[in-house]
């Protein structure tokens, strides 16, 4: 790997514990985002990703995944919001600030199918 690679993959888990921390700072007593929080989420995330991913989370019949099952995983789900996936997802990183995704987050996990 070159050097440039792993400053990349420094930086991105440097950033996903501060937004997991940011994230943390706004969840309620029992460890549950806050509706502030997920309410922002929902706004966000009709403005900026319903376009390509459905104003359910999920668009049928694009490549785009069921957001109701994916992502599971928040580090993943960071990663790909600000780093974009196999040139089919653009970067959101220099659009959407760490609040912004976390509160994506948040609503896109309260959305989850069981």
């Amino acid at each position: 790997t070159s050097h440039k690679t792993v400053a990349i993959l420094a930086t991105v888990a440097v950033l996903t514990v501060a937004l997991a921390a940011t994230v943390r700072a706004a969840d309620d007593s029992n460890g549950n985002p806050l509706q502030a929080q997920i309410d922002h989420g929902k706004s966000t995330y009709a403005e900026k990703c319903s376009h390509c991913h459905g104003p359910n989370l999920m668009n049928s019949g694009t490549i785009t995944p069921d957001l109701r099952v994916f992502p599971d995983d928040m580090t993943r789900f960071v990663t790909t919001v600000k780093n974009g996936k196999n040139n089919k997802m653009p970067p959101w990183g220099d659009i959407l600030s760490d609040d912004e995704i976390g509160s994506l987050w948040a609503f896109i996990s309260s959305r989850r199918k069981p």
